[in-house]
């Protein structure tokens, strides 16, 4: 059984992709560098076989033929001038005689490097020399009549000097031919190797990418598109389905992080579900709880109230016939019982409205709050003219809510302010509107006896009272009521820290819509 160097547990099962990268590339480039070095081996083998053939093997051997026709006209133009006598068969000789000094001159460093060429070059040499100064030269130089007789006394030797010249030319020419073909084969053969070596090289490279293409298949895409499946099977809910891991280090990590990931969704998931239940049954109890108390609010508003209403019709009947019959004492019980009645009457009263905030109120729509705020001005009416006050405000936009509850929080929030007001002037209160993005911020400030720091918090506590009722009547509900209608609009309520004389109530609701751009408005007395 093979074993993947890539998996856990194999040889090279600590390496890191980046590890196998460079390794990678590392092989790769010395693989590259011998196939280049082969590849200019061969194209040097080759360049250098070419220009041996080109020049030197075949200038060779062309300048050795020049030399021997170079001589042969020497040969023929001393021969014809030594039987005639003839001076213009000594062209020929004059001209060879140069191409025999320019031949000369090109071959010797064509065969410098050539041993059996010198000695070739040497002997036709050595031998042209012995012709040239036993026969050229005297004819060519004689007069014509001494040129016909010297050249008839050596006619023989003028052939036994110039036929070994003759073969020896022959011999230099056939080894220069057998030098150029054997150059021409070592060319071919250059040709083939370099031809094989570049084959060699593309198949190397081939092989090389496939290795490439089959390392990063098996150790990185293959994992990833495994560990990819595996992880969209876990998006579509298959929570079950476990990300295992394969191919380098980091992939079995990055792999096992996954797992660890989903496991831990899963565990959160578990809770969800648990939460979820434990939500669903305090959803049942809690509607229980809200059935409770409506049938609370209905025995209150009916089975609570109506004693409640006899007993403040008989204190308040027996205070008006006997008052004043009885003795200071009987007459204080008797107020004390039919205040008592009444303000237990008032606190149930408030009681229903607080928890009906919600719950039986609950009329979502776009709400007109300059009517909202007409109606409770009109309500206030009294109050507003008992006490002087003076009441202005910004324009009032159309704001997302119930008509009944913001009527409710514009009252409570007016009428405490004038409830508690200044004894040594009248009441001034200034409503204002700011829009900021989808809510509008209010604010009712009024310049009353306002509210110490530490208690900003607790005034909008049910039942929370700064003040006896001596000297401020009420039930501490108010504020309560505000802050609950408020939120159940999605909206903030609080008290503004940095007001320093009287009391800013600042609240936001959703907007509707833009505000109207009427006048200030202003109501008083």
């Amino acid at each position: 059984m093979k074993t993947n160097p890539f998996d856990a547990g194999g040889a090279l099962s600590g390496w890191t992709t980046r590890r196998w990268l460079r390794v990678g590339v590392a092989t790769t480039l010395a693989v590259l560098a011998v196939l280049g070095a082969l590849g200019g081996w061969a194209m040097w083998r080759t360049s250098h076989v070419t220009a041996d053939l080109v020049d030197r093997r075949s200038p060779a051997l062309i300048e050795a033929m020049r030399l021997e026709q170079a001589l042969v006209n020497q040969e023929t133009g001393v021969r014809g001038y030594g039987l005639s006598g003839r001076a213009d068969f000594l062209q020929p000789y004059a001209q060879g005689v140069g191409g025999e000094k320019t031949a000369l001159r090109r071959l010797r460093p064509l065969v410098h490097g050539d041993s059996r060429a010198r000695a070739d070059l040497a002997e036709v040499e050595r031998l042209a020399g012995v012709w040239q100064d036993r026969i050229a030269r005297p004819v060519s130089a004689a007069s014509a009549g001494d040129a016909v007789r010297l050249s008839k006394e050596r006619a023989e030797e003028g052939k036994t000097t110039f036929d070994p010249l003759r073969a020896a030319m022959t011999r230099q020419q056939a080894h220069l031919q057998s030098e150029r073909e054997t150059a021409q084969q070592e060319l071919r053969q250059s040709v083939t190797l370099r031809n094989w070596t570049f084959s060699g090289i593309a198949c190397v490279i081939l092989l090389v990418a496939a290795l490439v293409f089959e390392g990063l298949r098996r150790g990185v895409t293959a994992p990833l598109g495994r560990l990819g499946s595996a992880a969209r099977e876990v998006a579509h809910g298959r929570f079950d389905r476990a990300l295992t891991g394969s191919g380098p280090a980091d992939l079995r990590r990055l792999a096992a992080d996954l797992d660890s990931m989903r496991r831990r969704l899963v565990e959160e998931l578990q809770f969800s579900e648990q939460a979820r239940t434990l939500l669903d049954e305090q959803a049942q109890d809690l509607k229980r709880s809200n059935a409770e108390l409506e049938q609370f609010a209905y025995v209150a508003s009916h089975d609570l109230q109506e004693p409640l209403r006899k007993v403040s019709s008989f204190t308040q009947l027996l205070q008006r016939r006997y008052g004043g019959q009885l003795d200071d004492r009987a007459d204080q019980y008797i107020a004390f019982a039919v205040d008592g009645a009444n303000r237990m009457q008032t606190l149930i009263n408030d009681l229903l409205a607080f928890s009906r905030v919600g719950r039986v109120h609950n009329d979502h729509r776009t709400v007109d709050l300059e009517a909202v705020l007409s109606r409770a001005l009109d309500d206030l009416s009294v109050a507003v003219e008992e006490t002087g006050a003076e009441i202005t405000h910004d324009p009032l936009p159309v704001v997302l809510g119930d008509t009944t509850q913001l009527g409710m929080l514009w009252q409570n929030l007016l009428s405490n302010a004038i409830k508690f007001r200044s004894p040594d002037r009248p009441p001034r209160i200034r409503i204002s509107a700011v829009r900021e993005g989808d809510t509008w911020e209010f604010a009712v400030a009024d310049n009353g006896i306002g509210i110490a720091p530490e208690f900003h918090e607790k005034v909008f506590t049910l039942f929370q009272r700064l003040h006896t009722k001596d000297a401020y009547p009420g039930t501490g509900i108010g504020l309560a009521m505000c802050k609950k209608v408020v939120e159940f609009h999605g909206g903030r309520i609080g008290i503004d820290p940095d007001r320093t004389s009287g009391t800013r109530v600042v609240f936001t609701l959703p907007a509707a819509g833009e505000g109207p751009a009427s006048a200030e408005r202003e109501t008083g007395s």
